[in-house]
């Protein structure tokens, strides 16, 4: 049984909201400064209202993946995409655009800022996930 059945209602309606909004700050950001930064202090703060209502097990409910992987996976990804312009004879991290025409959306462009605000992200997450995970190692049930 939660604390506050208020709080846990709340935050069960907001939790989704509040996920949909920081990707949309990824995806709207990344022609704009901080997306996945931003995106993903959004994100931690889902996961943060989540950890308030039920606890680090509520946490680990909602998000079934460690943050360890997520902070690798973050890294990774951040660095092969500055890494990738490398390869078009580029300086490190070298924006480039890419167009496709996608059958529903149409015309889509996206650039490779994309990939490292979606590593910025997952390092975000993955962090405020570590913070959650041990400040609940070591839980006093009440």
């Amino acid at each position: 049984m939660p604390a506050s059945l208020i709080l846990d209602t709340v935050a069960r309606v907001a939790f989704h909201t509040i996920g949909i909004f920081s990707l949309y700050l990824l995806f709207a950001g990344h022609n704009n400064p901080g997306g996945g930064f931003v995106g993903g202090l959004v994100a931690g703060a889902a996961l943060v209202l989540i950890y308030a209502c039920r606890g680090s097990a509520g946490v680990r409910a909602v998000v079934a993946i460690r943050p360890e992987p997520l902070l690798g996976a973050g890294l990774l990804l951040a660095g092969l995409t500055g890494a990738l312009s490398w390869v078009r004879g580029e300086p490190f991290l070298d924006s480039a655009v890419f167009e496709a025409h996608l059958l529903l959306l149409g015309e889509v462009k996206v650039t490779s800022v994309l990939g490292f605000d979606a590593g910025v992200y997952l390092v975000v997450v993955g962090l405020v996930l570590g913070v959650l995970d041990s400040l609940g190692s070591e839980e006093v049930q009440v």
